[in-house]
């Protein structure tokens, strides 16, 4: 199943013939918005995927062209990011030690919103392509072996990243958690959609040319230790996001114009934009085009240019 929402944040199941409004079914959900409407639902999904799938069935679906779609989790109480969590197609002689960090859910945009460059001196704009594990009830401590009785479902994500912030050092905060920096979406396609979610193919695009290209198979820190290592850390609520990281290797500095497209197999697409008020500018290549693949590019016109 796979649960958006759109236009005016009602909440739809998208088949094959569009998306169908199951606002209906849903409307004893106690709620004040639709952040918590979702995470509502989520938690009590079984009690009803019934009414979902009968309400899905019954139509009448409107096309996917003639809607809006919006971020289908508006503001999870968590958004922990993997770091350095893929083995980058053998470039990597050895895992690096499990980590991660949070990122703010006010940095949410949904699909065809803009991720938005602050007036920062930052040295270049950056998207990391990532799989989203939406998680489906409140819980700690997971044991590795029991992952897939906590995650929901799945969603694009992509982590923005402000590169080359002062002071020189450990910047995670400040590059990481800015607003309309955790574009999500397009969808949730839930957990049984999706057999195995260590072997998806994904792919980033800009202005139509591919970016990034990899598989989840590459993870360093594999799905069943993520959920356990963050769950250790903190509690899981219905509707956290846990990106699970990206292969370096084809990350690409973003200007202004540009438009992105993440699509991972199985999931959807989510395709933003990206908006730069200062319009700086830096080569637009991967990092693999422009040198060293752990080197994002230097920004060479604009306002912080050195």
């Amino acid at each position: 199943m796979k649960i958006a929402y759109f236009d005016d944040y009602q909440l739809g199941i998208v088949t094959d013939a569009g998306i169908v409004n199951v606002m209906a079914a849903v409307a004893d959900i106690p709620h004040t918005g639709p952040h918590d409407l979702i995470t509502g639902l989520i938690a009590r999904f079984e009690d009803y995927r019934g009414k979902l799938e009968a309400a899905a069935a019954a139509g009448p679906a409107k096309p996917l062209a003639d809607v809006r779609l919006r971020a289908p989790l508006p503001r999870p109480f968590n958004i922990d990011c993997m770091a350095v969590n893929y083995m980058e197609n053998g470039k990597r002689a050895e895992a690096a030690p499990i980590n991660g960090f949070a990122k703010s859910p006010n940095g949410v945009i949904g699909p065809g919103e803009d991720m938005v460059m602050p007036d920062v001196p930052l040295t270049s704009f950056e998207a990391e392509a990532e799989l989203g594990l939406v998680i489906g009830k409140m819980v700690s401590n997971v044991p590795a072996a029991n992952w897939r009785e906590h995650v929901f479902g799945y969603v694009c994500f992509l982590d923005g990243s402000a590169r080359g912030l002062p002071p020189t050092g450990n910047t995670f905060y400040q590059m990481k958690s800015r607003e309309t920096f955790a574009p999500v979406g397009p969808w949730i396609v839930t957990a049984d959609e999706i057999d195995d979610p260590q072997n998806l193919d994904v792919k980033l695009r800009c202005n139509g040319e591919l970016r990034q290209d990899f598989n989840t198979s590459d993870m360093a820190h594999k799905i069943p230790r993520c959920v356990e290592w963050v769950s250790s850390l903190h509690t899981l609520n219905p509707g956290d996001i846990i990106a699970t990281g990206t292969n370096h290797g084809g990350l690409s500095s973003f200007m202004d114009g540009d438009k992105v497209d993440l699509e991972i197999e199985k999931v959807g697409t989510l395709s933003v934009g990206v908006r730069d008020d200062l319009k700086r500018k830096w080569p637009s290549v991967t990092r693999e085009g422009g040198g060293d693949w752990r080197t994002p590019s230097k920004q060479i016109s604009g306002k912080y240019a050195s």
